[in-house]
């Protein structure tokens, strides 16, 4: 067997070395892991709202004062079955296009989603929220649901968490805009629709409900 010289097998696992430590960011032209977010102010554009379950006017956006996240406020967000409630109001949705506008020199992905609301469901009741985000253009769609079951009544919050290695930035240098997309849906179950009524909310009436999302910032090259 041919044995390699001392010096060359340092290098060479010293460029195996190099290339197990390559972040993912780095694999993709990004220069750094996350760093701090930028100082300058960031504005997030609502290009277009659709969906049974924001009418025009009542979902806003807002971007925390540090730039590490954004909160999306919904007002009438509310899906049901039972007493009261038409056919069509078991489930409702909704379709946000949003565009970011980042600081030159920086990136972004999403890592964390917090999801808040509140939850009525009689027993034998059922609810579901899902939730998707994906950048304009892009054929990768992270669809992540949660479940809930009656007897319910009480706040409820759920968290969608992307690992480093998974994250997906938007292209540095291109207006790339954000898709957001949600939706609640509730199912009477062996609970009785005649008599009673459940629900599953993602909405506020005075801003203290809300989802947010948060930021992973890069450098660009």
């Amino acid at each position: 067997m041919r044995k390699i010289p001392l010096f060359a097998g340092a290098i060479l696992l010293t460029l195996i070395s190099q290339f197990l430590l390559i972040s993912p960011a780095s694999a993709t032209g990004f220069l750094d892991l996350p760093v701090p977010p930028p100082t300058d102010h960031i504005v997030i554009d609502v290009v277009t709202v659709n969906g049974s379950g924001c009418p025009p006017g009542s979902a806003a956006v807002a971007v925390s004062p540090d730039n590490t996240a954004f909160t999306v406020t919904y007002s009438v967000y509310l899906a049901q079955v039972g007493v009261g409630s038409r056919p069509t109001d078991f489930r409702k949705n909704c379709q946000l296009n949003l565009l970011v506008h980042v600081p030159s020199g920086f990136t972004y992905a999403i890592n964390e989603v917090d999801y808040r609301g509140f939850a009525s469901l009689a027993a034998g009741a059922t609810g579901m929220q899902r939730a998707s985000y994906y950048f304009q253009g892009s054929p990768n769609t992270d669809i992540r649901t949660h479940n809930f079951s009656g007897a319910l009544e009480d706040n409820w919050q759920s968290t969608d968490t992307t690992e480093l290695a998974s994250l997906e930035y938007a292209p540095c240098g291109a207006m790339r805009n954000l898709n957001i997309n949600t939706e609640l849906r509730v199912g009477a179950g062996t609970s009785n629709p005649a008599t009673t009524t459940s629900f599953l909310a993602m909405d506020s009436t005075d801003g203290s409900i809300n989802t947010t999302y948060h930021f992973s910032w890069l450098r660009c090259p």
